[in-house]
């Protein structure tokens, strides 16, 4: 029986039963008098708590968060697959909004702790009582020297939801809402950036005109959304004290100044690979010059649609050949409804994977058109899946990760496919097919994020040094700061210059996509391994996985005998990805010519 991708859609009854299930109110209800009585017993004791008076805290405010994230994870799935509903965004912002008193009235006890002084507080750390929460605790006292007195950070929360959270509604609903002209066709944004691999170099140039006309009719708009919430974040850093626009982010990675610096530095330290790439797939393809909508283009002869079932048991076959426990947690996404495949008007474009809360489980939402790269992002999205499934038994205040060991196992799911789709494969041709279009796809994980790390960090600069920035101060901060990962490989048309207004990323998570370089060089590091040890890794490896936040990510990656502190760390990644190039272009030599010869791009 052949599945329509059309009917996978998510079940998020085991959250609640629709918008209407009065369980909602109820939890909100519960969650609130849960807070005031906590309010009462521990507001002003916190610095005289003993340990198990501390842990005993510390279980009842988990088990009070825990709650009371339910009914906001439950609205946010949904809006995100009904954007255009205006009841589901009434009850977001309701939710929201009661979320936040709620949250307002425990928050002291966080503040508190932060402010024992650092000898009670080592004291405290060392006892066994704590030992669950030690890390929970240890890594709330980071933001010590950040912290605001409890009616200030009362104010910031509240007034958040009339500012960065409200922008990013603004901005995730309007790219629901967008349709670009292509052909003739409206498109939404996903059925767009299909279009960008498809092997029709006309049809790719069409997309990429479409999309560029789409986004410079709304870069009014896109342009203020960004420019407000750079201004947003830098009033608050400046309030709080960070001294760089990036301390927020790599305090809540768990990553140094020195670490995110010295990634950093060895990617852009070896853009040389990505220059050495296109201008090895122009010979592919046959073209004088590469421009900017023929970098995912696949190669001549190699393009093919894949089908719902062929990309389930193709990640399902490929998590199985690692271990059957990984395959058969995957599985229950499939068959018990986790998650969201189709591309439907209303639905949020991109792809992700929600913990939801440890009682319940992980929900996946992915926009499958039937690419060769939607099968990744199905193995990417499973990987998440897993981690946050396996994770679970950590705990609330355990379970998640930080952004940049958060990205290891989805990354890790993708290349389990990828080398299964190469095993399986014999034809050459398509053996370099996908071989290209992985090394696109990592170079996009590696390169392209911390190039895009650059263009943040030039924005944030130039926002709080020059003021307002016009879609013409950005476009040319944009182009700046991409051209170099290309060097003379791949022209960037005066087009792409609006083409960072529509990455959601700079907007919900400011300082994010260094995370995925993260990931990626980190998990390439961890195939290795896996290489070298075979079956032996496989149980470290989920034990990893099952670990959760539940340590620092030095301290849980060195128990598999890396070390993130050593800034040749990311050396070693990137030395596989000059393997894998080295490895395309004999693939290259010897399959041969791919087409009869140069075609120019139409001007």
């Amino acid at each position: 029986m052949t599945t329509d991708v059309q009917a996978v859609r998510w079940d998020l009854s085991d959250l609640y039963g629709g918008p209407e299930d009065p369980a909602i109110q109820q939890d909100l209800d519960a969650a609130e008098s849960a807070a005031g009585g906590f309010r009462e017993r521990y507001h002003g004791r916190v610095a005289e708590l003993e340990a198990e008076e501390l842990a005993a805290a510390v279980a009842e405010l988990e088990a009070l968060e825990q709650r009371l994230a339910r009914p906001a994870v439950y609205i946010q799935l949904l809006h995100t697959v009904r954007t255009d509903d205006p009841e589901v965004g009434a009850l977001l912002t309701h939710v929201q909004e009661r979320a936040t008193a709620i949250g307002n009235q425990v928050l002291f006890f966080q503040l508190e702790w932060q402010g024992v002084d650092e000898g009670r507080a080592g004291h405290l750390l060392d006892s066994e009582a704590l030992a669950g929460y030690r890390h929970f605790l240890e890594t709330a006292r980071h933001h010590r020297p950040y912290r605001l007195s409890e009616a200030e950070e009362r104010v910031v929360a509240e007034k958040q939801l009339t500012s960065r959270v409200a922008w990013n509604r603004l901005f995730d609903e309007t790219f629901a809402r967008l349709r670009f002209t292509v052909d003739g066709e409206e498109l939404p944004e996903e059925e767009v950036l299909a279009r960008l691999k498809r092997e029709d170099r006309a049809t790719r140039q069409s997309a990429a005109a479409g999309f560029t006309a789409g986004l410079q009719e709304q870069l009014p708009l896109l342009t203020h959304v960004f420019n407000t919430v750079l201004s947003d974040k830098a009033i608050e850093d400046r309030l709080r004290g960070y001294p760089h626009w990036l301390t927020e982010r790599n305090l809540d990675n768990e990553a140094s100044d020195a670490m995110v610096e010295a990634l950093v530095g060895r990617v852009t330290g070896r853009y040389d690979l990505v220059a050495r790439y296109y201008r090895l797939k122009a010979r592919l393809l046959g073209l004088d010059t590469l421009y900017d909508y023929d970098r995912y283009a696949p190669l001549p002869g190699t393009q093919r649609t894949v089908s719902w079932d062929e990309a389930r048991a193709t990640v399902l076959d490929a998590f199985g050949g690692f271990s059957t426990q990984m395959r058969d947690i995957a599985a229950e996404f499939f068959d018990r409804g986790w998650i969201d495949a189709p591309v439907t008007d209303g639905k949020q474009g991109g792809a992700f994977s929600h913990p939801a809360t440890p009682d319940v489980h992980p929900y996946v939402l992915v926009n499958f058109t039937g690419t060769p790269s939607d099968v990744m992002t199905l193995a990417h999205e499973l990987g998440h899946g897993v981690h946050q499934y396996l994770a679970r038994e950590q705990g609330y205040f355990n379970a998640d990760t930080p952004l940049t060991t958060a990205e290891t196992a989805s990354v890790f799911g993708e290349m389990l496919a990828f080398e299964h789709l190469m095993g399986q494969e014999s034809d050459e041709r398509a053996r370099l097919g996908l071989l290209c279009n992985k090394l696109e796809e990592m170079f996009a994980t590696v390169f392209r994020q911390v190039a895009m790390n650059r263009f943040e960090h030039a924005a944030h600069t130039a926002r709080r040094e020059e003021g307002e920035l016009s879609a013409d101060r950005l476009g040319e901060l944009w182009m700046e700061t991409q051209r170099p990962m290309f060097g003379d490989s791949v022209v960037l048309t005066e087009d792409y210059r609006a083409w960072w207004s529509y990455i959601p990323h700079f907007l919900h998570v400011p300082g994010y996509v260094y995370a995925y370089a993260f990931g990626e060089l980190l998990t390439l590091a961890l195939y290795e391994r896996y290489r070298e040890q075979g079956a032996d890794f496989v149980p470290r490896y989920l034990e990893l996985l099952a670990a959760g936040g539940s340590d620092s990510p030095e301290a849980l990656v060195g128990r598999l005998g890396l070390d993130l502190a050593d800034p040749g760390f990311w050396d070693r990644g990137l030395e596989v990805l000059a393997s894998m190039v080295e490895r395309a272009e004999r693939l290259a030599d010897e399959v041969g010519p791919l087409t009869g010869g140069p075609a120019r791009a139409r001007e």
